[in-house]
């Protein structure tokens, strides 16, 4: 198991990522992480542009075929 350390950065508070989860997460220092709320907790991840690029093809679609995805919804 991972664990974090927090520091006072300023008026805020970081963490320090280790390594190795760092190369987990494919990141590094000045990257952007998501943090998600998950049934567990909290999740970190990467950001993905692909997925947003596709998540943003499937709402044109959706939003174009709404007829017809309604129509296959029954």
């Amino acid at each position: 198991m991972d664990t974090l350390q927090l520091i006072k950065v300023g008026n805020s508070v970081g963490a320090i990522f280790p390594k190795d989860v760092l190369a987990r997460l494919h990141a590094e220092v000045g990257d952007v992480v998501y943090l998600t709320e998950a049934p567990d907790g909290v999740r970190v991840t990467p950001y993905n542009p692909e997925f947003s690029a596709q998540m943003k093809a499937a709402e044109a679609v959706m939003k174009k075929r709404r007829a017809v995805l309604r129509e296959l919804a029954k």
